[in-house]
């Protein structure tokens, strides 16, 4: 066979076994890792100092940097919000999702389900270790804090949770509506509690950029494997 001949053969073969949506998630992918990688590249080197400073400072009154903006009540609400991507609410959100998939018979989005957030968990706590940075110290934390800044914990884990479920839970919806709105609300909650990481000021906002962009790529990549392994079981059922 020609090489040229073979090379179009190949690429035949490659189009027809792979669908234009595991593209887009391929490329997803790619995309997020490359975002974090830049991300910190620029944090290692100190390029994003003036931005975490300037941002996390709009967030706080002028006069006081040591009060965050609005009334009390919203200082209240944001501890509120952040308390749904700490790991004892995430752990327990998990394990509810997972004894309901189970118990409806989706076996295979349960084990996915638990792979993605265990494995999400071990990722993000060997990050902090690795990059090891400090909390901001401008201004008060709004909240206690207990491990290294970079990438945002929360807001990794919060996206690696509830979009895993999410798309776990998206696929037993019988419209199109209904799948969105779980992505939709899954999505608002994770941008929520990792604006509220900044609000509190525990976290720069590139430790949240960068938790935003792990967190998805790992939840994307989890459900890219479990969809390409569900796809190889029913044509091997054939």
């Amino acid at each position: 066979m020609r090489p040229a001949r073979w090379a179009t053969d190949g690429w035949r073969w490659f189009v027809e076994r792979i669908e234009l949506r595991t593209l887009i998630v391929l490329g997803a992918v790619a995309g997020c890792l490359w975002i974090f990688i830049s991300i910190a590249e620029e944090v290692m080197e100190g390029e994003t100092h003036v931005f975490d400073k300037t941002l996390l400072l709009a967030l706080r009154n002028p006069v006081d940097p040591a009060d965050p903006l609005g009334p009390p009540w919203l200082e209240e609400l944001a501890r509120d919000v952040t308390a749904l991507g700490g790991i004892g609410i995430l752990t327990a959100i998990t394990l509810a999702v997972a004894g309901y998939l189970w118990l409806q018979g989706h076996h295979r989005s349960m084990w996915v389900v638990l792979a993605s957030v265990g494995s999400g968990q071990v990722l993000s706590s060997l990050a902090k270790l690795g990059f090891d940075r400090p909390r901001p110290d401008l201004v008060p934390h709004g909240m206690t804090t207990y491990t290294t800044s970079f990438p945002s914990g929360h807001s990794m884990m919060s996206a690696v949770t509830y979009l895993t479920l999410a798309v776990m839970l998206a696929r037993l919806q019988p419209t199109a509506a209904l799948r969105t709105y779980v992505i939709a609300l899954a999505i608002a909650l994770v941008v929520a509690i990792g604006i509220s990481r900044v609000y509190l000021g525990v976290h720069w906002p590139t430790d949240v950029l960068a938790g935003w962009t792990a967190g998805a790529g790992w939840a994307l990549a989890c459900w890219l494997m479990a969809s390409s392994a569900e796809t190889g079981a029913k044509e091997n059922r054939r």
